[in-house]
């Protein structure tokens, strides 16, 4: 690791992706001639402040020995767990035992990560001591539905922001954050959610509406139109 190179990206893959109703965990389907977590990977690989990626998967995963990254840094694999958080704090933890002290934690289903963005977050995520993530304004009309599928309520949107990721944080912080409130709150869907439970505030980075993450089928036809035009940057 080098000085330039202070930052571990961190990318949990241990989950299987249920809505995608694939055969195979959707972060191993094909984007061309590449899988969805090898162009995830490959796209955190693009700034040079990160010095290794820390990939965490499901410890009966059969795919990833099959991945050929070819990359300058390099990717490790280590085991993942039943939640996110789990599987994040897996690779969190691997990234300070090698000696990081910053981590982007990226989901393995957003192939579609611009350099200027993985840039600008990486920027603010070392200013901010409550580090960043990249999320966008929400634009559309939001509605509160019944359990039955009812529109109840529309929500207003003012202040209202989609998180996406990467998101960068000091290892110490989210430690700290996990220390506090554990691994198995419901309500850590993201790292920032960690981190705003110390009473700390992230900065938001503006992101672009092309950092799509592949949930339903189709997803993966909208990233692999994406994907020419991103890697040219």
């Amino acid at each position: 690791m080098t000085k330039q190179q202070s930052v571990a990206a961190v990318i949990p893959a241990a989950g299987i992706g249920q809505r995608m109703q694939a055969a195979i965990p959707k972060q191993y389907l094909h984007i061309g001639d590449a899988t969805v977590l090898e162009h995830s990977i490959r796209a955190m690989a693009r700034d040079p402040r990160i010095g290794a990626v820390f990939v965490a998967t499901a410890s009966d995963d059969t795919w990833f020995a099959q991945l050929e990254m070819d990359l300058t840094i390099p990717v490790i694999r280590v085991e993942g767990g039943a939640t996110r958080a789990q599987s994040v704090a897996a690779g969190v933890t691997a990234a300070q035992r090698a000696g990081y002290r910053y981590v982007a934690v990226h989901d393995a289903a957003r192939p579609c990560l611009a350099r200027s963005e993985l840039a600008a977050v990486i920027e603010h995520g070392l200013e901010h001591s409550a580090g960043a993530l990249l999320a966008l304004p929400v634009a559309d009309t939001i509605k509160r539905g019944s359990a039955s599928g009812y529109a109840l309520e529309t929500v207003p949107r003012d202040g209202l922001w989609q998180a996406l990721t990467p998101q960068v944080f000091a290892i110490s912080v989210l430690l700290d954050a996990w220390r506090m409130i554990g691994l198995d709150d419901p309500h850590l869907t993201d790292e920032a959610s960690a981190i705003e439970a110390l009473g700390l505030q992230p900065r938001l980075v503006m992101g672009r509406r092309t950092n799509i993450k592949i949930t339903q089928p189709g997803d993966e036809v909208i990233a692999a139109a994406l994907l020419p035009d991103i890697l040219q940057e």
